[in-house]
């Protein structure tokens, strides 16, 4: 009853990827619900976590993050991160099936029935819920706050222009779980951590959503890449220039004294070169450009690290 169907691989995925030449046939339609060819979805998800517990580092004068809490954030953004995509393909379904990039996935192109990505769905969030049950009472509290957004998030391109908006409070909720697992509350730190990771995910997540909107605009669904459209790299400083900027405050506000905001900077640089780079009109290039914020989260991650490293030594 579970096993799925294996018609072949999806359109938009790694070709000849470790789930399409290693997995079983029949759990291959699962592993692509998931994305799990493509872990620039949780690499995403993940870093406003690892930014939260290395701000929380910096301010409690520990010499490194807590291994166990990295870990556990680790796990947890690949299983809510297979969940919300294949919540998201159960919404989006009749949407995907009009889309060339995306109508041979699992759902609309027959590989999984609604019941079995459903049933997928169930597993993964119990995954999530089985690490966040790892941390303190006010953060387990403050993830369950979360599932309203990621609930709200498939159907905001429905409504509005703005979805990325939505996907922002979504994906940097991490900026805030961090903090909380290490305190227990939270502080100036984390929030202003948290809305500079939005303003990051609506402009890595405009760059991404230029590869599809023209397939978009024929089916009458919104993005920013839409609404900005020409005006995409004068949005995408704003948006950028503005998260750097919250995120050195951040930092600030946690007591970091100096390769915190060298990594900062350096993130600056690389999102500036995202900016001058890009071609609204290259779909690869959009997609390599938006792949490589990964990099942006490591030089920050990093930087952070190094700063609580430094701070235990003087």
């Amino acid at each position: 009853m579970f096993k799925a169907h294996d018609t072949g691989p999806v359109a938009d995925a790694v070709k000849k990827h470790w789930v399409d030449t290693k997995l079983p046939s029949g759990l291959r339609p699962y592993a692509r619900l998931a994305r799990w060819e493509r872990p620039i979805g949780w690499w995403l998800l993940l870093w406003p976590c690892w930014w939260s517990v290395g701000l929380a580092t910096v301010a409690s004068g520990a010499v490194v993050p807590n291994l166990w809490y990295l870990f556990l954030f680790f796990v947890g953004a690949v299983a809510m991160r297979g969940a919300g995509c294949t919540y998201n393909d159960l919404v989006d379904v009749d949407i995907d099936a009009q889309v060339e990039r995306t109508r041979s996935r699992p759902i609309p192109s027959g590989q999984v029935t609604r019941f079995q990505a459903k049933f997928f769905l169930i597993l993964q969030a119990l995954a999530g819920l089985l690490v966040l049950l790892q941390f303190n009472t006010f953060a387990i509290l403050l993830g369950v706050g979360s599932l309203g957004v990621v609930a709200a998030y498939p159907f905001m391109k429905r409504i509005t222009n703005w979805p990325q908006l939505v996907l922002g409070l979504a994906f940097s909720w991490g900026a805030l779980m961090g903090w909380a697992a290490v305190f227990g509350s939270l502080s100036l730190a984390p929030l202003l951590l948290y809305v500079g990771g939005i303003l990051w995910t609506i402009g890595y997540d405009t760059i991404y959503a230029h590869q599809d909107k023209e397939d978009d605009a024929i089916v009458g669904i919104g993005s920013t890449a839409q609404l900005f459209a020409g005006r995409t790299k004068q949005a995408l400083v704003i948006l950028y220039g503005g998260a750097i900027a919250l995120f050195a405050a951040a930092m600030f506000a946690a007591g970091a004294v100096g390769p915190a905001y060298i990594g900062a900077l350096l993130a600056a640089a690389h999102m500036g070169w995202q900016i001058k780079t890009i071609d609204i009109d290259n779909p690869d290039q959009c997609l390599a450009l938006f792949k490589s914020n990964t990099k942006v989260g490591w030089l920050i991650f990093l930087g952070l690290v190094a700063d609580a490293a430094l701070q235990a030594l003087i």
